[in-house]
């Protein structure tokens, strides 16, 4: 399943000649996991809210992509989400073909999108925000086991140019196969391969700080990565409010349009 905002307006990147197409709408690849279904409902919301331009937002299902035979692997012990390998399925999900982007769920977006991809360029492999980033928390989420590795939260909102030759390496086959720290630390590209936005671009709840009078600190995408206010033991995290305040918003319009079909 698929959602598009069904806007029209400016084209999108093209990647090496392989572009989405005038007019095509802008591919999101959101990570799912049937424990933080509204997390995934209010990040798709706050997105396709606040865009100018054409978005298609698509959840990552394993589930669904175990079915298609496109995902195999056995779950290891410090996968905290059902997407934590099935997110480097982003560029062949998107047919090897312009920009697309993979995000997890656990964001809420404050700006408009078209700001993010104006940033980025054809020259590179991918874009992303390049966290200085350890958690000092031992769990996150509902208990799950925080993790310390190299590049944490690097992988947590990509800008991927699907066309570009290295993202070839990422098949089905390498994702099912290729270790953790291949994929997450993006061990198949050179550094200078790696391009960069600013960090409001992945803003992390109770470790980035908002500087006040100083915009350029405003988030405009939080991550609530240590857990969101939909696990009872993060419902008083920092911007736990703004979160609440689009689930509500969400809430209202899902049930205007069951009201209306």
């Amino acid at each position: 399943m698929s959602l598009s905002n069904g806007k029209n307006q400016s084209p999108l990147p093209t990647s090496n000649g392989n572009g989405n197409g005038i007019g095509a709408p802008f591919k999101i690849f959101v990570g799912y996991d049937p424990r933080e279904d509204i997390a995934f409902q209010v990040c798709r919301h706050s997105i396709m809210k606040r865009s100018s331009i054409p978005v298609e937002i698509i959840p990552i299902k394993q589930s669904d992509l175990r079915k298609s035979g496109l995902y195999w692997r056995e779950r290891g012990q410090f996968e905290s989400t059902e997407f934590s390998f099935t997110r480097f399925l982003t560029p062949s999900l998107a047919n090897y073909q312009g920009w697309a982007m993979f995000v997890d769920c656990d964001f809420l977006y404050l700006a408009d999108i078209k700001e993010l991809l104006d940033l980025i360029e054809d020259k590179y492999a991918i874009v992303c925000v390049q966290h200085d980033y350890t958690p000092k928390e031992t769990t996150k989420m509902d208990g799950v086991v925080q993790t310390v590795y190299p590049r944490k939260n690097w992988s947590s909102m990509v800008l991927y140019n699907c066309g570009h030759p290295k993202n070839k390496v990422l098949t089905p086959d390498a994702v099912n196969s290729q270790t953790g720290a291949f994929l997450h630390r993006f061990q198949w590209l050179e550094d200078d391969e790696i391009g960069s936005v600013p960090f409001v671009w992945n803003f992390l709840e109770g470790h980035n700080r908002a500087v006040e009078n100083d915009p350029t600190t405003s988030p405009k995408a939080i991550h609530y990565t240590r857990g969101g206010p939909w696990f009872g033991a993060w419902k008083n995290c920092e911007f736990a409010d703004l979160w609440l305040n689009e689930m509500e918003e969400y809430l209202t319009q899902a049930k205007k349009e069951k009201s209306d079909n």
